[in-house]
């Protein structure tokens, strides 16, 4: 069974009711919080579709932080490398738009996902795993950014490297990934990337254009999510793409997540995983993000961060 290392934060997604900007009667704002967080998302996403995951993240011993830690370990996630903490969890308020897209206000001042040391991380190559995938906020916030590209140089002689950068604009500047990218995608195999995330760190460059820098760095898979216009990839410079599968829209939160599930997942049942993307074909791609694409759209039909268990997606 392929075995796939997560690195990241784990949040507790609090939901605002669907009130738009008005207070409700009476005042007050009633919460609905769920298990979340980028990294945290796609390790569950991969448990549940029968992938070996292994979750590297702080999770506090707080409230916050023990829903998110049953959340992970109910799911099936390896929790062995996991490292308990007295920070406090770090939270999203979340707003969700008439077409289910989240807005965020994030709390993640001095909070338990940001601070690991090396050697926590060296617990990454403990057990052997075939990748490694990271991203969204461990890539912009230090000091852990920093560590976690060490743990990543550390792995890679043995592991497929994948990121997604997952931008958040309401709390890290493009310029911050900008700057930041060239030191992560020298690292990576696999990127996988919305073409929301392209327009706000690179406003006015062609995908074309970004992908071709992207490639030349090293990255021989890049993805491109595009919501309900499907996804397109180039391997190599070679390019596929695939629909989107019709959903019956509830929101989007964690799609993204489980779209990169998906394609690790499939990337690894192919027996392509554990180097540099050894004899993927174009063709293989496509199969990879036609099942992405399909976690994706069952990740949308529910409420929240909740995706398919390999059983909901058989015939």
């Amino acid at each position: 069974m392929t075995a796939i290392a997560v690195i990241g934060e784990a949040v507790a997604d609090a939901f605002l009711p669907a009130t738009g900007d008005r207070a409700p009667a009476g005042g007050g704002f009633g919460l609905r919080v769920t298990p979340g967080g980028s990294p945290a998302n796609t390790a569950v996403a991969l448990a549940r579709l029968g992938t070996r995951a292994r979750f590297l993240g702080r999770l506090s011993t707080g409230p916050l932080g023990r829903l998110l830690r049953a959340h992970l370990d109910e799911s099936g996630v390896d929790l062995s490398a996991a490292v308990p903490t007295k920070r406090k969890a770090t939270l999203a308020v979340t707003a969700l738009d008439a077409e289910g897209r989240a807005d965020y206000d994030f709390y993640v001042a001095e909070t338990a996902d940001w601070h690991w040391t090396p050697e926590e991380l060296a617990h990454l190559t403990d057990t052997p795993v075939d990748a490694v995938h990271t991203g969204s906020l461990a890539l912009a916030l230090d000091p852990g950014a920093a560590r976690i590209r060490a743990a990543l140089a550390a792995a890679r002689p043995h592991a497929t490297i994948c990121v997604d950068p997952n931008a958040r604009p309401g709390l890290i500047e493009a310029a911050a990934y900008r700057e930041g990218l060239p030191r992560w995608l020298p690292l990576a195999d696999i990127v996988k990337v919305s073409d929301e995330d392209l327009a706000y760190i690179h406003p006015g460059e062609t995908p074309a254009a970004i992908g071709e820098r992207w490639h030349a760095m090293g990255v021989r898979l890049i993805v491109v999510t595009r919501g309900g216009n499907g996804a397109v990839a180039s391997f190599d410079g070679e390019l596929t793409e695939v629909p989107a599968v019709p959903a019956d829209m509830v929101d989007t939160v964690g799609a993204g997540d489980a779209f990169s599930a998906g394609l690790l997942h499939t990337l690894g049942r192919l027996g392509r995983l554990g180097g540099r993307l050894d004899g993927l074909t174009v063709a293989e791609v496509r199969e990879a993000l036609e099942f992405a694409a399909l976690v994706a759209a069952r990740t949308c039909e529910t409420s929240g961060a909740n995706p398919p268990w390999a059983k909901e997606l058989t015939p």
